[in-house]
């Protein structure tokens, strides 16, 4: 595919064509197409079993594609990779339930969390003791939990676990962040701060949102793309897709 006649893919973090992945004879996904564009925020919404969770999983390698494209940057064949290689390449991704390291505290699961050199020799002489209090401080600064740092992270609040992963996959430095689910569970208060931390991300990172509360999707300000059996159903504006006859008729309607 020459990115010389799709300037789609040249400007494309991500993009997707023609994607399917069948499990049993149930087909997950059903030839969906999607491009998300350098430092986009894009919202996901659909039904249980619209093929939200698969897509994750076909774009960070743990599931492989019966047919399509899937390219990184324009230029990066993601199906030929491995889910470690596609996490190098800068494709960070955040799960519904916060994994954190519970017994250590904040500043510690940001630190163990950041990017580093892979090496045998790098982690003997201890890279991690010689980063700088000012990257961390960012990390902490930008998710909020500057003033919490010292505190374990078990002792946090559900919202306040689910800012650290974000953290924690900040400090990874990725290009593109997928994040499922991230309000799930969240006060009012909490939501309206995760909308607007992932607004800020954004400014730097590409960002994929799967959620299900349509006030945060709202809050995002940004594209909302609707899954529906596997494929795109509706795409745009929050008004747009949610007045949407078919939007409304198979997911918003419930």
């Amino acid at each position: 595919m020459s990115s010389v006649t799709n300037p789609e893919l040249t400007q494309s973090i991500l993009y997707l064509d023609g994607v399917s992945v069948s499990f049993d004879g149930f087909r997950a996904l059903n030839s969906l197409s999607m491009v998300i564009g350098h430092g986009e925020m894009r919202a996901i919404i659909g039904p249980n079993g619209a093929g939200k969770t698969t897509m994750m999983d076909v774009i960070t390698g743990k599931t492989r594609p019966d047919e399509g494209d899937v390219l990184f940057d324009g230029k990066v064949d993601l199906t030929a990779l491995d889910e470690a290689s596609i996490a190098e390449l800068g494709i960070g991704r955040k799960f519904q339930k916060p994994t954190v390291f519970e017994s250590h505290t904040v500043d510690d699961n940001i630190l163990l969390a950041m990017k580093g050199p892979r090496s045998a020799g790098s982690s003997l002489f201890g890279w991690r003791n010689r980063v700088r209090d000012d990257e961390k401080d960012q990390v902490l600064e930008t998710v909020g939990l500057k003033d919490h740092r010292r505190r374990l992270a078990a002792d946090l609040s559900h919202g306040q676990k689910q800012w650290l992963e974000i953290g924690m996959l900040l400090a990874q430095d990725p290009k593109l962040l997928l994040v499922d689910e991230p309000v799930a569970g969240m006060t009012d208060a909490e939501t309206e701060q995760t909308a607007e931390l992932l607004a800020a991300i954004a400014k730097t990172h590409a960002v994929v949102v799967v959620e299900h509360d349509m006030h945060f999707v709202r809050a995002l300000g940004c594209k909302v793309t609707c899954l529906h059996e596997g494929s795109v159903l509706a795409e745009g504006a929050i008004d747009q897709v949610s007045t949407n006859d078919r939007v409304v008729e198979v997911y918003l309607g419930r």
